[in-house]
């Protein structure tokens, strides 16, 4: 990643989680290459439905006016060609979507330029792209199928998980190779002592710098940590956010219970979790992205 960073908050987005492509895709499954780019070419004027991260990209748009200098930019990047994606620039401009910056790598990995924009965040439904970002180091997501974020013109509102995503899996090591037991004395004995950061300690961070220029009370922007401790292993948690001086809205400490219908009461945009089984049953309600980062994914 780029050492010199500004306060804009960048997010790259593929076009399989910004549209609904899965009809095109289906045409690349079946019959190759060659046949998707005929179909593309030739349904270039057919605008594209919204896809699971669309109702995401316009609230994130949303937070730049007229008045104020831009605080978040998205960038499309896509394993389409230029002529391919040229379906997708329509779209783009049928939805009325500012998006000014691509790129189309005809097949290859975009993931190599996450680090070139600066992003703070890349979302796709490429499970091979989303590896490779979060080798790069930028918080990625791969997007699954299940509830697309509804555009409700309120707040946008994120949930994270936290272990192995906003902060390290050392704890949740713990937890997998030695039980409940040792997890929770563990982690009551190093309560004072502020947890490693995760992949998406930088996004939070991003978040969190648009946050303060709002009175609380009327901010654009709403973060959740919906995760599975409870007490005591709470103490922790909330001494590490403390500590990285970083701002959290809303606090669930489940104690194992299933995060679905919270998510849903919390109105969650968007929820990442390092956890299939978490982010397959929240996509029922929510959109979601699975974190293939620590422990839980080896």
């Amino acid at each position: 990643m780029s050492a010199a960073k500004t306060d804009k908050l960048v997010v790259g987005i593929s076009s399989r989680a910004l549209f609904d492509l899965e009809a095109s895709h289906d045409v690349f499954e079946r019959e190759g290459r060659d046949a998707y780019c005929d179909y593309q070419i030739a349904h270039e004027n057919d605008v594209l439905a919204p896809g699971r991260a669309f109702g995401l990209v316009k609230k994130l748009l949303a937070l730049n006016t007229a008045e104020d200098e831009r605080r978040v930019e998205v960038i499309l990047l896509s394993r389409n060609s230029a002529d391919t994606g040229l379906r997708i620039f329509n779209s783009i401009a049928h939805h009325d979507l500012p998006i000014t910056r691509a790129a189309f790598t005809s097949g290859d990995s975009p993931y190599r330029y996450v680090g070139a924009f600066d992003a703070d965040l890349f979302v796709s439904a490429e499970p091979a792209d989303v590896h490779a970002a979060l080798d790069a180091g930028c918080a990625a997501a791969r997007i699954v199928p299940g509830q697309s974020v509804s555009d409700d013109g309120g707040p946008l509102k994120i949930a994270f998980d936290g272990d192995a995503v906003l902060f390290s899996d050392d704890a949740e090591r713990i937890f997998k190779q030695h039980g409940l037991d040792a997890f929770a004395a563990s982690e009551s004995e190093a309560a004072t002592e502020p947890l490693p950061g995760g992949p998406f300690k930088s996004f939070l961070e991003a978040l969190n710098r648009i946050q303060q220029d709002y009175d609380p009370a009327n901010c654009p922007i709403r973060t959740a940590l919906v995760t599975s401790r409870g007490a005591p292993t709470h103490e922790r948690v909330i001494r590490t956010l403390r500590a990285w001086g970083i701002r959290i809205d809303e606090a669930l400490f489940l104690g194992g219970m299933a995060k679905a219908e919270f998510l849903l009461s919390f109105g969650a945009d968007i929820f990442f979790d390092d956890q299939t089984t978490h982010v397959d049953t929240a996509a029922e309600t929510v959109a979601a992205g699975h974190v293939p980062h620590g422990v839980a994914n080896e």
